[in-house]
């Protein structure tokens, strides 16, 4: 399965927020535990990549669209990870799981 990650959401949604690389990294581990394939999507620039972890940057776009985007062209079963309710709406209709910002950084987290 693909899990789509609004990154900015989700690391935002812990106090200190999550680096984006420690996001990345995190996001790694959970995906290889959990037998996934992960996008985690940054508006502008991305950090480094890690293996297990498709990093994108969506540079001028933001990464709603480029979420929005993606989910219209899958085939195939995806989660959704964001707590934006809009993001929700626009990219969610497809989704086998939404699964909300907070919890999933709280999860992430809980691993490192």
């Amino acid at each position: 399965m693909i899990v789509l990650v609004d990154a900015p959401n989700v690391r935002r949604s812990l106090w200190p927020n999550l680096s984006p690389d420690r996001l990345v990294e995190l996001l790694a581990r959970w995906a290889e535990t959990e037998g996934v394939e992960a996008i985690a999507v940054f508006d502008g620039p991305a950090p480094k990549p890690v293996v297990g972890v498709e990093v994108v940057g969506t540079g001028s776009e933001s990464a709603d669209d480029w979420i929005t985007r993606k989910a219209a062209e899958l085939s195939e079963p995806y989660a959704l990870v964001t707590s934006d309710r809009e993001l929700r709406e626009r990219a969610g209709g497809n989704a086998e799981r939404i699964i909300g910002g907070g919890a999933f950084a709280r999860e992430l987290a809980a691993l490192g």
